[in-house]
């Protein structure tokens, strides 16, 4: 009988990924807002295809930053990520750019900006998850696969393999035994963008990411000869990013969370200012369940908060352990983290530092398990490891 007792599959996108493309963007704009202006709205949406990039949204700010400005950055942050050739058919210097940024309006405004405390942005509901089968505290999977997408864009970067192109994402199918502990890869799925050398090459190309990105990420001891790679299983990618499909801010939202593997409130997180609570929420309930985790409360926890459009208040907070808490009950769980969280706009804002935080590097290689974050921090544990009952 086979020990596999269920099989979790996540994915992860590279930096020139369509969808990857125009959350990336759509920080850099917020970046350029909160440098010159800490207490600036923004809700910058965009998207790409064809050597075409329009960004699109709310604007309110003291910053100094004209359409010329824009369309610097956007151009900018396009040939960063790889996208600097028009044969590439999105090309950041040539490429048709269109702004249509504008003031946010005042109904939503009035609810936000207060001379007392800020209100939340929006209603909704937001999750944070943290499980400890991982150093980082994040699922399996999905800190494999975002391992496996973040090499390949280095070795693309470094040149180590220098017939890559910008787009590519992995996917990871992860065994795991009856008491949850991960016993082996089901299967390995990477698909990789490349230049037209490599079209009628396909097996150099393979042997590549096998020895320079497989070998180097995947654990040798989970790698069986029952696991299966499938390594550009369509036959050839040369035709790629916003070309090969068009992108939009916001697509990717469980590719930047949890890998499908915890529950998402369905808002996404790139081009928002930390006001909105679609966004710093989630980083507050992903440090909560962390520290709960980190503690030795829980093995694993799941955070909901939700909130309404103007209220500081969260209008609800649950914990769920999954069984795995100490013996007080996620009832007493949620009174611990009303009792120890800051839980308004403005205290996870306080809290979490996020009016000094850079956008787009969450944007570009993960919002969550990197370290450094100030919602990756672990400094709330021994405070709450106080209510484990001896």
């Amino acid at each position: 009988m086979s020990d596999i007792h269920r099989t979790f599959t996540s994915e992860s996108v590279t930096q020139g990924h369509p969808d990857k493309v125009a959350d990336i963007i759509s920080d850099a704009i917020l970046d350029a807002y909160m440098a010159q202006d800490k207490n600036s709205h923004v809700a910058c949406e965009t998207c790409v295809t064809t050597d075409f990039c329009m960004v699109f949204g709310e604007v309110t700010s003291n910053a100094d930053i004209s359409d010329e400005d824009i369309e610097k950055i956007i151009r900018d942050t396009i040939i960063e990520i790889g996208y600097d050739n028009p044969d590439l058919k999105f090309d950041g210097h040539k490429c048709e750019v269109v702004n249509r940024l504008h003031s946010q309006s005042p109904d939503i405004n009035q609810g936000v900006a207060r001379e007392e405390e800020t209100g939340a942005g929006d209603q909704g509901m937001m999750f944070g998850f943290a499980t400890n089968e991982t150093d980082s505290l994040m699922p399996y999977p999905i800190d494999l696969a975002r391992k496996l997408t973040n090499k390949l864009t280095e070795l693309r970067e470094s040149g180590e393999i220098p017939y890559l192109r910008p787009d590519g994402k992995a996917q990871v199918s992860v065994n795991y035994d009856e008491d949850c502990n991960v016993i082996s890869l089901d299967a390995v799925v990477l698909s990789t963008q490349h230049d037209e050398t490599m079209s009628d090459n396909q097996e150099q190309l393979k042997e590549d990411i096998r020895e320079k990105l497989f070998k180097a990420v995947i654990p040798e001891e989970l790698m069986t000869e029952n696991t299966k790679e499938h390594i550009n299983p369509t036959g050839k990618f040369e035709i790629g990013g916003p070309h090969g499909d068009a992108g939009l801010t916001g697509r990717k939202i469980i590719v930047d969370t949890y890998g499908g593997y915890a529950r998402h409130g369905g808002g996404a997180f790139s081009g928002k200012d930390c006001t909105k609570v679609d966004r710093s929420a989630c980083y507050m309930a992903r440090y909560i369940a962390k520290n709960i985790v980190a503690s030795g409360l829980a093995e694993k926890c799941e955070i909901q908060l939700s909130y309404a459009i103007g209220v500081a208040e969260p209008t609800s907070v649950m914990v769920d352990t999954f069984g795995t808490g100490a013996d007080i009950g996620d009832k007493r769980m949620d009174e611990i983290v009303r009792e120890n969280f800051k839980l308004t706009p403005d205290g996870i804002i306080e809290t979490l530092k996020l009016r000094d935080a850079q956008y787009k590097p969450t944007a570009m290689y993960g919002h969550f398990g990197i370290e450094g974050r100030t919602w990756e921090k672990t400094d709330k544990a021994d405070d709450l490891a106080k209510y484990i009952k001896n």
